[in-house]
């Protein structure tokens, strides 16, 4: 077994690299270890703390990049999203990221103020809470859309992230293990990029999207109105239809369950319908758009359940929820949801 590396020495020498004056009185874990990336506090001799992500999934340049661009919307947004995202720390005119490579390991890390937290979400929301959600995503998507002229640049794609997957699987060295399953992933994979070039996905508007908005990443003010977001190890530039499955399970008459699987039965609920409603008053879709939602489940699927599901999950959920993709939700995909249902109430 190889033994855990120690990173409370790289975490301390990633921040002395960034401020040598200010002495650290101790270093805690605050993980919650559902995915590869860990969050530390560290807290000042004058009892003052900041927190640091250490991350080493994907590419160091993508990480700096997503940072680079969060942290510039966070200093961009105004009233009432001022406060919304927490800002990293920066070095002169420059976010600060330290990089770390030995021979064992090579990760890297931003350091970052804390957000404010007000109130939680219920388990499962009623009514008029489900129309304030899809309000309030509309407004923050707007918002971020009227953000992207100051933002930097993204190099990740989703067309991208397919085209990885498929050449994953042609490496019989591949760390990932699809027995019996490659032909139903290329399959979607080859269906996907089909879709999205006949819905025009390269041409639909791209902002900043969270993807992952469970109920513990964000919190609400006393009127269940947008107050604060954390946790942004999904976050790309990208369709705001990305954002959609995952309010779909916000919003469902089932709720929020702490054993969960990634279904889509929600997509076709009444109550996600009454959400988008809501949500197209303030914000309108186009009817490719809301052909792309389906799209936007399967990229889902392969990419962060198939794909980069060790990454995100346990081992065994992560086989769990690959089983149930492989078993259930591809195999019934294409015609289990249903597009005209949202376009009729929509009025598209």
């Amino acid at each position: 077994m190889t033994k855990p590396i120690d990173l409370l020495p790289i975490i301390e020498k990633g921040w002395y690299n960034y401020n040598p004056k200010r002495k650290i009185r101790k270093i805690e874990d605050l993980s919650v270890n559902v995915s590869t990336n860990k969050v530390y506090k560290l807290t000042f001799t004058d009892k003052s703390f900041v927190f640091a992500k250490v991350s080493n999934f994907g590419e160091f340049e993508n990480f700096k990049e997503d940072h680079q661009i969060i942290n510039v919307l966070a200093n961009n947004l105004e009233r009432p999203y001022d406060h919304f995202l927490s800002s990293s720390l920066m070095k002169g005119d420059q976010l600060y990221l330290y990089r770390h490579e030995d021979e064992f390991i090579d990760l890297w890390m931003v350091f970052y103020r804390a957000v404010r937290i007000n109130n939680s979400l219920p388990k499962r929301l009623d009514d008029e809470q489900v129309k304030i959600m899809g309000k309030e995503l509309a407004k923050f998507h707007k918002i971020c859309d009227e953000m992207t002229p100051v933002l930097p640049s993204s190099s990740k794609t989703l067309v991208n992230d397919i085209h990885h997957l498929l050449r994953r699987l042609e490496k019989p060295d591949s760390k990932i293990r699809f027995v019996g399953y490659n032909e139903l992933i290329k399959e979607h994979c080859h269906i996907f990029l089909q879709n999205a070039a006949k819905y025009g996905y390269t041409e639909f508007t791209k902002i900043p999207v969270f993807v992952d908005w469970n109920i513990g990443n964000f919190s609400v003010r006393d009127n269940n109105t947008f107050f604060s977001r954390w946790d942004y190890d999904w976050f790309r530039m990208s369709s705001r239809v990305l954002d959609f499955y995952s309010f779909s399970r916000v919003v469902s008459d089932i709720g929020d369950k702490t054993d969960f699987s990634y279904t889509f039965s929600q997509l076709n609920e009444p109550r996600f319908l009454e959400f988008l409603k809501e949500y197209h008053k303030v914000y309108p879709l186009t009817r490719n758009e809301v052909y792309f939602i389906k799209e936007a489940y399967r990229f889902f699927i392969l990419n962060y359940v198939i794909s980069n599901g060790r990454f995100f999950f346990s081992e065994g959920y992560a086989r769990k929820l690959q089983r149930e993709a492989y078993e259930q939700h591809l195999p019934n995909l294409d015609k289990g949801i249903n597009a005209d249902l949202i376009l009729k109430a929509l009025g598209l």
